[in-house]
């Protein structure tokens, strides 16, 4: 696959939050399900090339997106192009609670446990699992044995299902009774410090963008540079988002920069995505 550049926003600030496949994904999920899920091979090299990401880049993300079942080519009329697949439409709107309406979990409500023992003539299958496991938001309270908040049950039965893993893990919701402070456990069995780092990043890199936006006067082109930050940001933000656990506040840290960085994302997110939307609609 072509380098992607590293790119500029309106207000010259490096943001360097994705790559051409998450970029793609995030394209899909956010603008075109809103148009009947299709795109044509031109309006889609065309809005990668905003967020500087070239044509040869464009096609490898694509394909890769084609062999996991993601998209699916479509011809309509003349126009050669793609459209999300059933299953991936499945993934988006998974995603949608996870990004944008992800519930604050509570002690009170327990914790979901994910049992697994994969051999290793099918290590494979075992690197697929603790991948997903992790997007999920579980971390490792011993070998073999993962955490949630137990609102990611449902969420992580059908993803363990559709990825026909159902034959190698039991799932548990409980409660913690004893005999650790839960507080140093979570602490081990997430990568918390790792998390809070991610955040920090992500505010270093959409507070200027912010700012910007809040300061910059309006301009003909503003919807082309709405759809440039907003697709940086909301890529960005969604990678995280797979990673946050959700604990409750009580396990967090003090001035846990997930919070700031939340506030600073919709804040965004409610001023960029109308105008990116429309510049969508606009090239296609």
């Amino acid at each position: 696959m072509t380098a992607v550049t590293e790119p500029t926003n309106l207000h010259g600030q490096v943001t360097a939050l994705g790559t051409p496949r998450a970029y793609l994904v995030s394209l899909y999920g956010a603008y075109v399900r809103q148009q009947g899920g299709w795109l044509s091979v031109a309006a889609l090299v065309s809005l990668m090339a905003e967020l500087d990401v070239d044509e040869p880049a464009v096609r490898s993300a694509i394909s890769r997106l084609k062999r996991r079942g993601l998209l699916v080519a479509e011809r309509r009329g003349q126009t050669a192009g793609y459209s999300l697949s059933g299953g991936a439409e499945q993934v988006l709107r998974a995603g949608d609670t996870r990004i944008f309406n992800r519930p604050t979990a509570r002690l009170a409500d327990g914790w979901v446990l994910a049992v697994f023992s994969i051999p290793e003539s099918e290590r494979a299958k075992r690197h697929t699992l603790r991948s997903r496991l992790g997007w999920l938001g579980f971390g490792t309270a011993a070998p073999g044995v993962w955490i949630a908040p137990a609102y990611v049950a449902e969420e992580a039965r059908d993803t363990i299902d559709r990825l026909g893993l159902a034959g190698y893990v039991d799932l548990f919701t409980g409660h913690y009774v004893a005999f650790a402070d839960l507080t140093r456990s979570a602490e081990l069995w997430w990568d918390l410090r790792g998390l809070a780092d991610r955040y920090e990043r992500f505010i270093a890199e959409v507070r200027p963008v912010r700012a910007g936006w809040a300061a910059a006067p309006r301009t003909a082109d503003d919807d082309r540079t709405a759809f440039a930050d907003h697709v940086r940001a909301l890529t960005g933000w969604r990678r995280i988002r797979y990673l946050d656990p959700g604990l409750p506040g009580e396990l967090l840290p003090e001035d846990w920069p997930g919070t700031r960085a939340s506030e600073l994302f919709f804040g965004l997110h409610d001023l960029l995505s109308g105008p990116a939307l429309r510049h969508v609609q606009a090239t296609s």
